[in-house]
């Protein structure tokens, strides 16, 4: 019996599935907030986030200029302004932030905004960023999450969040929420 899957392969692409609608934001000049759309981007070790984002971003400007940024969970509430800070420029249009319906409040951690309309957030210390490839890394400094999406038990739960994925294959945003199993604990039936 042949055992072999059939694949199709799409060659090198940045495809992980599904990859995350991160929404990073910082302070420009006279503190007026950036903010920018990115799926490329993960953590990369303990407390630090890496991002792959072009030098040509207003914010990417605003936060090696600041030092800081946030990095907010795209949320499905939202999605229509995620969507538009992703599509339109903060170079075109220096108030996209608030023409998104968006309203920031400064970080106690770091020189960067909060959007009080996103819920979670990783408030980030500029480590470095290379011109050349893009990648920017962060130190994550604290993680603050709204209380409106707490459990019981101060917790995050993924279902009042709703966070948002972006598919990569087929350039659809998809929300994520429900549980199918319990990590840490569900492999150990295969010792």
């Amino acid at each position: 019996m042949n055992n072999t899957m059939a694949r199709k392969n799409f060659g090198a692409k940045p495809y992980t599935y599904p990859q995350p609608v991160l929404i990073i934001a910082a302070y420009g000049e006279n503190d007026v907030p950036s903010a920018m759309n990115a799926a490329w981007g993960g953590i990369s070790d303990y407390k630090e986030i890496t991002m792959d984002l072009s030098k040509g971003h207003k914010t990417v400007k605003d936060l090696r200029e600041r030092g800081a940024f946030t990095v907010s969970m795209g949320t499905l509430s939202q999605l229509v302004a995620c969507d538009y800070v992703g599509v339109v420029s903060g170079n075109k249009v220096p108030d996209k932030v608030a023409r998104a319906g968006w309203h920031v409040e400064k970080s106690s951690f770091v020189d960067a905004p909060l959007i009080q309309e996103l819920p979670l957030a990783l408030e980030c210390k500029l480590i470095s960023y290379d011109e050349e490839t893009g990648v920017l890394k962060g130190e994550i400094v604290n993680v603050s999450a709204d209380e409106s999406i707490l459990d019981e038990n101060g917790n995050v739960d993924v279902k009042k969040l709703q966070p948002i994925t972006f598919d990569p294959f087929n350039n659809k945003y998809i929300v994520l929420g429900e549980t199918v199993g319990n990590a840490f604990k569900d492999g150990l039936q295969l010792k």
